[in-house]
């Protein structure tokens, strides 16, 4: 789903056109009340809610369940686009919301950004939408090379730059806000959330989560084929029940692992017993793509806004769109969201020693001998107390040390930020002034608390990730989408007190409460967890040949940003560590979203340029 809103004035008439040449012939078109063009895109009529109420408008676009009079009513008595909050927070499914409201448009996503606004200003009028391509199109801009830098970190860029967009002149409307434009073409962006503390004990905010992730799930089907990945972990069976309770028609996916160790299909069968309604499909990993493959030709509708975060397992996950749309699913189920809402990482122990180091020590004692840490790297990171842009400072400092051999205490606001070594001492000098110009602008974290920064900064990173994905998939008809990053699921979790998320001998404590009675006991007290590092290791081989093919033109190398000659040497040497395949996966997202887009408007062009 593509589409640009327009300001309701008659300059926007010219802005029109060109969005509907940049969007295609299916282009479909609603109007303001006084006849103008408004929003401008490509939509299935199962996606999309659109009412009237007077000279006011309202479209949700997304997967949700409302009541037409109600909305309607709702949207009539509204004094101000501001009062529109009282029809989004209670909404299931976290569509986009967008009103033509008396001469103004409110226009917004999710708090996830699995649906986000964007928007730039052309001749004086800013324009909303949901692609930032297309947006850059109307403005004249191209993609913004520091950009492509910056997805060069790995494991991922810090908030706030992680949600930079990647071409000039487009801008990202922060999560939790809406782009209130005015008729003159002018426009302001209002806060309508904020994240709440975390406060609750466990059954009362397990029984948040409950209703806040049933809702989601009853959110999503409509009567017709649904599929849904069926992994074996905890979180994508979970979907799979509560799917099948709604009464859909229930297709489940499971691709076989490659290590004999992991025990993610013993469990998938086990799920699939226990789901005797539903269809049950198996792929083995030989019957399809592999991690790392390239597209060779895809849909134009296809080329994402920037680098996908998944462009590993891209081409597998177009192979099960096209096998389920094959089922007659238009919809499938996936369980990312999960492990950043529900899993316990060691910023809880940060936590617990803040209030209580005496009561904590315990805990702290068992993680750092089953993490093998060394004393002296963890007592400093118990006591650190450093603020957000202090410790973002000290990132930009450290883009070049030795990798880290372990997953890092994690501890601190994010994880430990590393160029890839064959990046150029150019694109680590871009990356290194972005970070700390963002730390000396006294940037603040999305939380006072860690806990609920890293949480909030793992859902943003994931809905980012999701958004991408299903542009990429968009051509196969299938939409993925993740209940758990739903608003209200994220909220809910969010007012779990920090400590009941960890408690002692428990996996996923607050989801594990909140689902009991709904599953069966004995998933929920699953220990074991699927792991991919067969999968990465086996598909870079694969791809091996390739890649080194690419280093003999690699356009990263055009843009001076990555030294070929430094990375085919990588690529051809060993990688012992699992933990030496991470770099990997940016370098790759990124010279693939080059080369894909190499037919359209050259990558790397001035990013000062075009029509403002």
């Amino acid at each position: 789903m593509r589409f640009v809103v327009l300001a309701d004035t008659e300059r926007a008439a010219g802005l029109a056109e060109m969005a509907a040449l940049g969007l295609g012939a299916d282009a479909q078109v609603v109007i303001h009340a006084s006849g103008r063009p408004w929003i401008l895109g490509d939509w299935r009529s199962d996606e999309a809610v659109i009412v009237s109420a007077g000279t006011r408008r309202l479209a949700l676009f997304g997967n949700t369940r409302v009541s037409v009079p109600a909305l309607t009513g709702e949207l009539a008595r509204a004094g101000t686009p501001a009062d529109l909050d009282r029809v989004f927070r209670p909404l299931r499914g976290s569509p986009h919301l967008l009103a033509s409201f008396d001469g103004r448009t409110r226009s917004q996503g999710a708090l996830s950004t699995a649906r986000q606004i964007f928007y730039t200003t052309v001749d004086g009028l800013t324009v909303g939408g949901s692609s930032q391509r297309i947006l850059a199109g109307l403005a004249g801009t191209g993609p913004r090379t520091e950009a492509l830098a910056m997805r060069l970190l790995f494991p991922g860029a810090p908030w706030p730059l992680q949600q930079d967009t990647f071409w000039a002149g487009v801008e990202t409307l922060p999560a939790g806000s809406w782009l209130d434009v005015r008729d003159d073409g002018s426009h302001r962006v209002h806060r309508w959330w904020s994240p709440p503390d975390a406060t609750l004990s466990l059954r009362p905010g397990a029984e948040g989560v409950r209703a806040a992730l049933v809702g989601a799930v009853e959110a999503r089907p409509h009567g017709t084929a649904i599929s849904a990945d069926l992994s074996g972990g905890l979180d994508s069976s979970i979907l799979c029940f509560l799917a099948a309770s709604t009464g859909a028609a229930l297709v489940t996916h499971h691709l076989l692992p490659l290590d004999p160790a992991n025990d993610d299909t013993r469990w998938a069968r086990w799920v699939a017993g226990q789901l005797p309604r539903a269809e049950h499909r198996y792929t083995s990993p030989d019957d399809g793509p592999a991690w790392f493959e390239h597209p060779d030709v895809i849909d134009a509708a296809a080329l994402t806004d920037g680098p996908m975060a998944w462009h590993r397992n891209r081409v597998q996950l177009a192979h099960t769109a096209r096998a389920m749309a094959a089922e007659g699913s238009r919809l499938h189920l996936t369980g990312v969201g999960g492990d950043e809402l529900f899993s316990a990482g060691p910023v809880v122990l940060w936590s617990r020693w803040r209030e209580n180091p005496r009561r904590a020590f315990s805990a702290v004692r068992r993680a750092r001998v089953m993490n093998r840490w060394r004393w002296r790297d963890l007592a400093p990171a118990l006591v650190d107390n450093g603020p957000f842009d202090a410790w973002l400072a000290r990132a930009a400092d450290g883009l070049t040390a030795p990798p880290l051999r372990t997953a890092g205490l994690g501890m601190n606001w994010g994880g430990e930020l590393r160029m890839p070594r064959w990046s150029t001492a150019g694109a680590t000098d871009a990356v290194r002034e972005l970070i700390l110009a963002t730390a000396g602008r006294g940037v603040e974290p999305l939380h006072p608390h860690r806990a609920q920064h890293q949480l909030l900064d793992a859902v943003l990173a994931t809905g980012g990730a999701l958004r991408e994905a299903n542009t990429a998939l968009s051509p196969t008809g299938v939409r993925w989408e993740a209940p758990f990053l739903d608003d209200q699921v994220v909220e809910a979790a969010l007012r779990v007190s920090v400590g009941e998320r960890g408690m002692r001998g428990r996996y996923k404590p607050v989801l594990a409460a909140a689902v009991r009675g709904l599953v069966p006991d004995r998933l929920v007290e699953r220990r074991s967890k699927g792991e991919f590092s067969a999968e990465a290791e086996s598909g870079l081989r694969r791809s091996r040949r390739m890649l080194v093919d690419w280093c003999d033109d690699l356009h990263l190398a055009r843009l001076g940003l990555v030294n070929a000659d430094a990375l085919r040497s990588a690529l051809l040497g060993s990688h012992p560590h699992r933990h030496d395949l991470m770099p990997f996966e940016s370098t790759i997202a990124c010279e693939s979203w080059l080369r894909l887009n190499s037919a359209g408007a050259p990558a790397g062009r001035s990013t000062t340029g075009g029509r403002r």
